[in-house]
């Protein structure tokens, strides 16, 4: 606990985790903190959804890789339903690939789940009350994102979904795998399939694997 930290103002926050685990260490990691506290939690997106309409909250801790509704998706339904509410998302993506994506949808903060645990408090409180957590990597990032005449990568083309079923893909899950994973028909997504190989013009998966290890988006 940050002894040398003192408020009057307490900080309510929601969490929204598909991991038991994972949920109970980040309450056991804010209840040490006499500043912060946590006032509900969800195991998913419709859950979360469900809950935080009716909930006093000033953050919200969304974990972006959760089965079912896509996480940017997500994101932005929170958004239109408490435009208020900040939120810190937590990943498992390192944030020079896909933390801009994140805050582009309204996120005020992003976390690898790597560091969350040494920045997680320091990130609560400068987001509330500065309004936006950004390390000096992803501030930099930022800033070069929107100069002019920066050239895209061709993975920076796809939508979010393409996106995440192209990780999905090249990290060796089968279409059926990913079909349940979503919540999705299989024929979907054989569609997003298609779709991800013409834009980044490869044609097998090996092809698409290696890609996504030469730009560092598996590992």
């Amino acid at each position: 606990m940050d002894s040398n930290f003192n408020s009057t103002i307490m900080i309510k926050v929601f969490i929204v985790d598909d991991h038991e685990i994972i949920r109970e260490g980040l309450k056991k990691i804010l209840k040490e903190e006499a500043d912060l506290k946590v006032v509900g939690e969800a195991q998913d997106g419709d859950e979360a959804l469900a809950k935080i309409e009716d909930v006093d909250c000033d953050i919200i801790l969304l974990d972006m890789n959760m089965p079912g509704r896509n996480g940017l998706d997500l994101l932005g339904d929170i958004k239109n339903l408490r435009p208020k509410v900040h939120i810190l998302v937590l990943s498992i993506h390192p944030e020079d690939k896909f933390a801009l994506r994140t805050l582009k949808a309204g996120a005020s903060g992003y976390l690898c789940k790597d560091t969350a645990l040494e920045e997680l408090v320091i990130a609560i409180r400068k987001i509330h009350t500065k309004g936006r957590y950004l390390s000096t990597t992803l501030a930099e990032q930022l800033a070069f994102d929107f100069m002019p005449e920066k050239d895209q990568l061709p993975h920076e083309t796809l939508s979010n979904r393409e996106q995440e079923i192209m990780i999905m893909l090249a990290s060796g899950k089968k279409v059926k795998e990913i079909a349940k994973d979503l919540q999705l028909s299989i024929s979907t997504v054989f569609t997003y399939r298609v779709r991800i190989f013409e834009k980044l013009k490869l044609r097998s998966n090996v092809e698409l694997t290696h890609y996504a290890i030469i730009n560092k988006l598996v590992d």
